[in-house]
């Protein structure tokens, strides 16, 4: 399951990355005119270094202007198989 785990913060990192890319070149002035998330903290979450808490993540589509749903696009969420 960490596999999964891994993969899943990578995809979503990329993810984020591309969408907040297209709204805006710079990190830093996205995150100053779009709200509650620091550029240190945005930018540990690009680059999968932390695993955000679910309301950094309600709060980054806020920012996003996209809804959860759109956020986890991609992601293997089905962990079926790995319970015993």
């Amino acid at each position: 399951m960490q596999q999964h785990k891994k993969e899943n913060l990578e995809i979503l990192a990329k993810r984020i990355k591309e969408l907040r890319v297209q709204q805006s070149s710079s990190l830093n002035k996205f995150c100053f005119t779009k709200g509650n998330v620091t550029s240190a903290t945005w930018s540990r979450i690009e680059n999968a270094l932390v695993d955000p808490k679910f309301t950094t993540l309600i709060e980054i589509s806020r920012m996003l202007g996209i809804t959860l749903e759109e956020l986890f696009k991609n992601l293997k969420l089905n962990y079926k198989e790995n319970i015993n």
